[in-house]
């Protein structure tokens, strides 16, 4: 049975709580992608994370100035995490009660990866091979 571990994406791209959305958004764009696991100050603090909706949602439409709002600001945290040995249907019932499309996959407190809903369905579920 596959796990979390098995499908995660485990080079995971981080920025500082302190950093700037423009900063953010440089960092998304260069590197292809939709969210930013936002490190933790400290072991005890949980991650966040900031998603190309939040900045959007909260920054764009409100037309705010990207370069003087922080991630602090407008990240979600804590935002859930996940044991690697939970299995794909367990990972997709916390999403799915949570209402988050992406988490970090964190054990003893070190980050190893992150899940999504997307690995899931492009990595997590058996092919279906349909006879006609």
């Amino acid at each position: 049975m596959l796990t979390v571990a098995d499908i995660m994406t485990p080079r995971v791209t981080t920025i500082a709580s302190g950093a700037t959305v423009a900063e953010a958004i440089d960092l998304m764009q260069q590197r292809q992608i939709r969210a930013l696991l936002v490190e933790h100050r400290s072991q005890d603090m949980p991650f966040g994370m900031v998603t190309e909706r939040d900045i959007v949602y909260t920054v764009v439409a409100r037309g705010h100035d990207p370069e003087k709002v922080l991630v602090q600001d407008i990240m979600r945290q804590p935002c859930i995490s996940l044991d690697p040995n939970l299995t794909i249907q367990e990972a997709s019932q916390v999403l799915s009660d949570t209402g988050v499309q992406r988490a970090p996959v964190v054990q003893d407190g070190e980050l190893l990866g992150v899940i999504s809903v997307t690995d899931i369905l492009m990595r997590g579920l058996p092919v279906l091979s349909l006879s006609h």
